[in-house]
């Protein structure tokens, strides 16, 4: 244990200093693995390769490139200003609306994109400038922003929930399954922090001008192809005619030509959206083969096992045990951003969570949310930041200001889910179990 402590130690180090999390967990683990093998670096090297090798050739994983080069093609397709008018002519006459209109688009375009900093940066362009110009207060235009973007990680297809599916091998139409309720729940509790933001303060958010009969049909007849995307590909999955791997493969064609049918697709756009593919792709890669060299160190260093020995000892009911690791998460988030805080963490918590009994399924989806928070959670809260350099004239503090009752929100999800497991299992339950 107190090896492994100090590999943790060192990793928490090089990290601050902004090693690249993925070199860092590689190197940490090659010479933890090394140093309880005697110094035996062939048999480090050995492990590392075979992991190098299983990863590069792993046909499950195809699924991250293509579900990456799917978001990337619908976004340069301009789904996301047709996603957000939509929502804008269906809620737009409530006060608050644009801001409602912001999450329930981020909802959607969080379902196809799966990145919650490209959702933050898509919606920004596109809902800042319009909430501003019909008097919406700053903090809760960019507050609906950077908390409309966290649904990213968790609406179906996350690139999250497969890179915790790999790590925990569980599976990952399960998770996606398990996702989509608490998904939804997030957009209703986040509509909800709107509404209690505008009765506090109306001029916040003034009310918008009800759309014709006439307007909503044209404008849902422009999203028919995006929603019939999704509905294709998500119903594959929960109904098992295809894999998610199969699924995904499906989802980069739809885009595809979707993008030449809108024909908002030119050679430029095709490819920069493969340039982005292949950057993201890379360094989900190196990440995710430093995270499981790192996680050999640790089973073999035994630390899971110590640990869930001390906690014994100590008679702490499981539950506390979950609750503890939550606050865990919740402190992490403070400094560290969300795909750091999973790789850090998951591979020494969920054998422990595995040996107290609970479905492994629905402690990815805690995971999750409670990582959902830490990207609005100061001082890091990435998507306040990304969305803070999308808009210099709003500052951090306006947008941490605003965020409060999302927050809020968001603890009030994870109480929920943590309390009431059925809310994330019943769906996989029912499909799969």
């Amino acid at each position: 244990m107190l090896v492994a402590g100090i590999g943790s130690g060192i990793l928490f180090f090089l990290i601050l200093f902004r090693m690249p999390i993925g070199f860092a967990m590689a190197l940490v683990g090659f010479f933890g693995f090394a140093y309880l093998g005697d110094y035996n670096y062939v048999a480090s090297l050995t492990m590392s390769t075979k992991i190098v090798v299983e990863i590069s050739q792993d046909y499950g994983l195809s699924i991250i490139p293509l579900f990456v080069l799917m978001g990337n093609l619908m976004t340069n397709a301009g789904i996301s200003k047709e996603l957000y008018k939509v929502s804008y002519i269906m809620v737009g006459k409530f006060k608050g609306g644009l801001a409602m209109s912001t999450i329930v688009a981020s909802g959607f375009f969080s379902a196809i994109c799966g990145s919650s900093l490209a959702t933050v940066a898509t919606m920004s362009k596109v809902s800042m400038k319009p909430m501003l110009n019909y008097g919406y207060s700053a903090s809760l235009a960019s507050a609906s922003i950077a908390a409309g973007g966290t649904l990213g990680i968790l609406i179906p297809p996350s690139v999250i929930l497969v890179i915790y599916g790999i790590i925990t091998e569980q599976s990952i139409r399960e998770l996606f399954a398990a996702g989509f309720l608490p998904g939804l729940l997030g957009v209703l509790l986040y509509l909800g922090a709107i509404i209690w933001t505008v009765k506090r303060n109306p001029k916040s958010g003034p009310a918008g001008k009800e759309s014709s009969k006439d307007e909503k049909i044209e404008a849902l007849k422009n999203i028919w192809a995006t929603l019939l995307l999704f509905t294709l590909v998500m119903g594959g999955i929960y109904s098992g005619i295809f894999t998610p791997t199969e699924a995904a493969g499906i989802g980069a064609a739809g885009a595809f030509f979707i993008a030449l049918v809108k024909k908002n697709l030119t050679i430029t756009s095709f490819a920069v959206s493969l340039i982005e593919t292949s950057k993201t792709t890379v360094s989900l890669f190196v990440v995710i083969i430093g995270a499981l060299i790192f996680s050999n160190f640790v089973d073999r260093a035994g630390f899971s096992n110590e640990l869930l020995d001390f906690i014994q000892t100590v008679n702490l009911p499981p539950l506390g045990v979950i609750f503890l690791m939550l606050l865990v998460y919740i402190l992490l988030g403070f400094v560290f951003e969300s795909l750091s805080m999973i790789l850090l963490t998951v591979p020494i918590f969920f054998p422990i969570v595995d040996a107290l009994g609970f479905d492994l399924v629905w402690f990815g989806i805690l995971v999750v949310v409670v990582t959902e928070i830490s990207l609005i959670t100061p001082p890091l809260g990435m998507n306040v930041f990304v969305l803070s350099n999308a808009n210099k004239d709003v500052p951090t503090s306006t947008i941490f200001k605003g965020v409060t009752p999302f927050w809020v929100a968001d603890i009030i999800r994870l109480l929920l889910l943590t309390l009431i497991p059925a809310i994330a299992l019943i769906l996989p339950t029912f499909l799969y179990r």
